[in-house]
Order: structure tokens, then C-alpha cells, then sequence
């Protein structure tokens, strides 16, 4: 039963999260407040992972997920069904890119997918941004308001904006080398 659910839910993100792998983000937490094969304490971990290591992140975090619920044969399911989507879709669309090409009624359905993308994407980065900066859990613990925000991760993270914004040239690889480097040095 396990495996159809992990198929089942991940053909359904793959479905239906527009605009790439940061997409799939909420739906993990979905899955995992539905299911306790996923912790969503681990998915920041997840989504760190998975941006550094080859691969689309969707794929990554579906494989890592199916390991973690149901072993080898986990991993390949839930893959298969978050690529699955992708595949029949493209397959349709290519079959007919011609004809549809210049129809209206797709051009304004791409136009309305992308406001659909960008929320889905922000939900993500706000979900990241809050659990990688904001800890609310030591506020509470310590009762201190300066507690609330991590200032390590918050000065980190805006100098990498920063750099980002002014010198776009420079690869992504190196900005994940540079915050494994830092994490490790400052003890995130």
C-alpha cells in the first residue's frame, strides 16, 4: 500500500508543481503532514541536499523521501511518479506544439501559469526563509526578542543576496562551497 500512496503523491506533485523543482517544496510539507514517512523537521535539510548534489530537486527530494518510507524500491517509485507527469505532458505537447503553438487560449494559459510559479516558489523561499532564520522555538525557551532571529544565518544570507545581485557571474557552485564553508566555521 505504501508504494501506491508514494507513486500516488508524488505523480500528484509532479503534476501539479509549475515551475520546477522549488515548486514540489509545498507539497512535501503537505505530504508530510498527511503521512509520517516524511519529517518535515529534515525538509530544509532535504532542499539543502538536494541543491547541491547533480540532479532536478523535485527528483532528488521524491527519491529521498521513497528511501526513507519504503527502502530501494521506495526510491524508485516515488521518482517514477513525480517524472511521470513531466514525461506524458511533454510527449502531448510535442505531439501537438504545431498546431497549438500560436493558439490563444494556450498562450493566455502559459501567461497564467507564471503568477502561479512565482507564488508557489515565494511560499518556498518564505517557508526556507522562516525556518532558517527565524527561531522561534529559542524565543520562546529564552523569552529574550533578540532570540527570535538567527543574526548569523540573517548576515549570511544577506550578504550571499548582496553578492548575488552585484556579481551575477559568479557560478552557484561556489556560493553552496562558500555556506557549506561558513556553516562549518561559525557552527550553524
Amino acid at each position: 500500500m505504501i508504494y501506491l500512496e508514494l507513486f500516488w503523491e508524488f505523480f500528484k506533485t509532479g503534476l501539479f508543481s509549475v515551475g520546477g523543482g522549488l515548486a514540489t517544496i509545498p507539497f512535501l510539507y503537505d505530504i508530510g503532514r498527511r503521512y509520517d514517512w516524511l519529517d518535515t523537521s529534515i525538509i530544509p535539510d532535504m532542499i539543502a541536499i538536494s541543491e547541491s548534489t547533480p540532479g532536478p530537486i523535485g527528483i532528488n527530494m521524491a527519491t529521498y523521501t521513497g528511501y526513507t518510507a519504503a527502502g530501494i524500491l521506495g526510491a524508485l517509485i516515488a521518482s517514477i511518479g513525480v517524472i511521470l507527469p513531466s514525461v506524458i505532458i511533454v510527449l502531448l505537447i510535442s505531439r501537438f506544439l504545431v498546431s497549438f503553438s500560436q493558439d490563444k487560449r494556450v498562450l493566455n494559459t502559459m501567461y497564467g501559469l507564471r503568477p502561479a510559479s512565482l507564488g508557489l516558489i515565494s511560499a518556498a523561499a518564505f517557508t526556507l526563509l522562516n525556518v532558517s532564520v527565524i527561531t522561534y522555538d529559542a524565543f520562546v525557551e529564552s523569552g529574550n526578542i533578540l532570540d527570535i532571529i538567527n543574526i548569523k544565518a540573517l548576515v549570511l544570507f544577506v550578504c550571499l543576496l548582496v553578492i548575488r545581485l552585484f556579481f551575477r557571474k559568479i557560478h552557484p557552485i561556489l556560493f553552496i562551497v562558500f555556506a557549506g564553508v561558513i556553516g562549518v566555521i561559525f557552527k550553524f
